[in-house]
């Protein structure tokens, strides 16, 4: 495919598409052997190499944001030693993503990845303070002393938590359905939590990062995120 060659230089992260112009009139861009100062050049991307001040300039990688409705049974992370299933086998992309954090092989629920290494360390960042959102099954029914133990800050083995909010959604036979929230992202920070209070967790879902949800996506399906999300995560 043909393009203009100042809007290759564009696309490669080196200059706008006016600053790229001045720098083909200044005769400081080569395209294979040749200089080139004619502004509607074009050149084939897939064959011709273009060098400024003699140095090859190729274009940036795309950034990608993903959302990831993650089943249990899986790792969150690029790749495991024991041969186990990664989150990363169930999305399909050219790109070398990551997760942002991590969920528990047997917690399912919203995940993110990226390239984007200034967004994944705003989001992991402890001063940023981002809630997560998980929907938990216990046994037992809280009485009002243990969530009011549990929201305040509760020692889960040499760690006490920061405040995080509970809510009780439903409660049957025994079991219980409630909505906790939490901004720190300690491992398997949740279930030691339920289970500091004596209501072990049985079944563990994310369905949100900040202002991110999992919407329609079902389990094991994966969607971009729309530029609403994508400024969210930028702006943190």
């Amino acid at each position: 495919m043909l393009e203009r060659l100042q809007k290759y230089i564009a696309y490669c992260g080196i200059a706008s598409r006016r600053k790229g112009e001045e720098i083909i009139l200044q005769g400081r861009v080569k395209v294979n052997d040749r200089i080139i100062t004619e502004l509607g050049y074009k050149i084939n991307s897939d064959i011709d190499k273009v060098y400024i001040d003699d140095i090859l300039i190729i274009p940036e990688e795309k950034k990608v944001y993903i959302a990831l409705n993650k089943p249990t049974g899986y790792i969150s992370s690029v790749k495991d030693e024991k041969g186990r299933k990664t989150i990363i086998d169930l999305v399909d992309v050219n790109e070398r993503i990551y997760p942002i954090g991590r969920l528990d092989y047997d917690t399912s629920g919203l995940i993110l990845l990226t390239n984007d290494g200034e967004v994944y360390n705003k989001v992991i960042h402890p001063r940023k303070s981002v809630n997560k959102v998980y929907i938990a099954e216990l046994k037992g029914i809280p009485e009002n002393e243990e969530i009011k133990k549990f929201c305040s800050g509760i020692d889960i083995g040499g760690y006490i938590t920061a405040p995080a909010k509970f809510k009780i959604l439903k409660s049957l036979g025994g079991i219980c359905s409630a909505e906790i929230t939490i901004h720190e992202g300690k491992n398997r920070q949740i279930r030691k939590m339920c289970d500091a209070i004596n209501h072990p967790v049985s079944k563990l879902k994310r369905v949100s990062v900040g202002d991110i949800s999992l919407k329609n996506l079902k389990l094991g399906q994966w969607r971009y995120l729309n530029r609403d999300e994508i400024n969210y995560l930028k702006n943190l």
